[in-house]
């Protein structure tokens, strides 16, 4: 068996964002110029040197204090009451914001790498492990070896080899299945030859399938062998001289027989006398049958013996991040809020945040804070940075509680109090305490 090369956190190779379709455009305002925007595809003329900047009305951002019903994870949950999500998991326009600063940044094939997520992954995909993932990956804990399950290859490990033995029929009454016949024969599994039926779709080629009992065929590895597939009929079953429930690869007529690769290793099986009620002993590949295509067919499971480094291997549930082909960006931005939030809300990273600063003011009696507010809010954009600028009239308390549920990695108060110093208040939102400073300090706070 051909060993392969695997690595445990790749890089896929990057997608062109001009490939991808546009279906809806939204106007963005930027520092330098308004650009254009799909909701879900592509995106045309984005220029180098702008920061993307929005005001919080302009998203028609609505947060929520309870996490949704429906909410799979904690990650989910807080995309919805950030207001990146519906409750349908559709994106809003915040949302859909966030998934073009990801394909923005996909530009660069190691944009990963700044993402902190616990992926696993190989060659040709990467994976972040949740328990709701619709996809089940093997992986190996020591060596990293990681494939979709359906495709994951293991160590084999033959029975000890015996001398071959002499066919005989024996009477199994009512023994469809493997299980059944184990018990009425008194053998283990590993003992006998499990039979599958399929007709291959673009010429109706009748095949037949031989994996050893205690194992269970993928599917996916079949077809990647023949093609696409169905299972046969009684009448093709018939045609091929075989019977159903008690068949075997013995004697049959214009078949295609693939057989696993542990089949010709396995000596003395008992299999299927194509004959209802009986089966036979000691069937031997080379001796009784061969077929046109010997090759890895079945599918591992937990604890099977990892096919780099021996070692067991572990089934995971996950949801796929990233092909040679391309993105999944809105898997991406679950992964991000899986792994990057605490009690209060998202805690986004630079540069995965689609904003680096969250700038609010809080209303005073004797200073116009909003209209400081927006000198700062241009002063950032100017200088390239990207910025959430939360423009209600509401109470301070509201919009500390959003911007900790939103999630940028800073949060820029202008205050009455500390504008008279000419200072504004800054803090990171993984910090618990925030900092004065002078106003053209907060660039040079966001690089440390």
């Amino acid at each position: 068996m051909q060993e392969r090369k695997e690595k445990n956190r790749p890089q896929p190779y990057p997608l062109r964002l001009r490939h991808l379709p546009q279906i809806q455009q939204f106007t963005i305002p930027c520092a330098s110029q308004v650009f254009i925007v799909g909701f879900g595809g592509g995106w045309e003329g984005l220029g180098e040197g702008c920061a993307y900047t929005m005001k919080y009305r302009d998203l028609h951002i609505q947060t929520q204090r309870e996490a949704p019903n429906n909410a799979r994870t904690e990650g989910f949950a807080f995309l919805v009451r950030a207001g990146y999500l519906t409750r349908e998991n559709v994106p809003t326009q915040l949302g859909e914001y966030t998934l073009h600063h990801l394909r923005n940044l996909s530009e660069n094939p190691s944009f990963f790498d700044n993402f902190l997520l616990p992926t696993i992954g190989n060659d040709s995909e990467i994976f972040f492990p949740m328990i709701p993932g619709s996809i089940e990956v093997a992986h190996c804990p020591s060596c990293k070896y990681t494939e979709r399950l359906e495709l994951a290859q293991f160590a084999k490990i033959p029975l000890p080899g015996e001398e071959e033995l002499a066919l005989e029929k024996v009477s199994t009454p009512d023994c469809h299945t493997i299980e059944a016949l184990a018990d009425f024969l008194g053998v283990p599994k590993e003992k006998t030859a499990k039979a599958l039926m399929y007709t291959r779709l673009s010429d109706d080629q009748f095949i037949f399938v031989v994996v050893r009992g205690d194992m269970q065929l993928s599917e996916v590895k079949l077809k990647t062998q023949v093609g696409n597939v169905r299972p046969a009929t009684a009448e093709e079953i018939e045609r091929s001289g075989a019977a159903a429930g008690y068949a075997s690869p013995i004697g049959l007529r214009d078949t295609l027989i693939v057989v696993d690769d542990l089949i010709p290793r396995s000596q003395n099986l008992v299999a299927g006398a194509n004959e209802a009620g009986c089966h036979l002993k000691h069937t031997n590949y080379g001796r009784d049958y061969s077929a046109e295509i010997v090759v890895d067919l079945v599918q591992a499971k937990a604890g099977d013996a990892c096919v780099t480094c021996g070692n067991p291997l572990s089934v995971v549930s996950a949801i796929s991040l990233a092909t040679r082909k391309d993105y999944q960006f809105e898997n991406i931005l679950l992964a991000l809020a899986e792994t990057h939030h605490d009690a209060k809300g998202l805690t986004l990273p630079h540069p995965a945040a689609p904003f680096d600063v969250y700038l609010m003011h809080v209303p005073g009696k004797e200073v116009d804070t909003r209209a400081r507010a927006e000198e700062i809010y241009n002063i950032l954009r100017s200088a390239g940075v990207s910025v959430l600028f939360d423009d209600r009239d509401e109470r301070a308390g509201v919009k500390f509680n959003d911007a900790d549920l939103i999630g940028c990695p800073i949060r820029v108060t202008v205050g009455e109090k500390g504008l008279k110093e000419g200072k504004i208040e800054a803090k990171k939102r993984t910090d618990t305490t925030s900092q004065l400073m002078l106003i053209e300090e907060v660039t040079a706070f966001m690089k440390n």
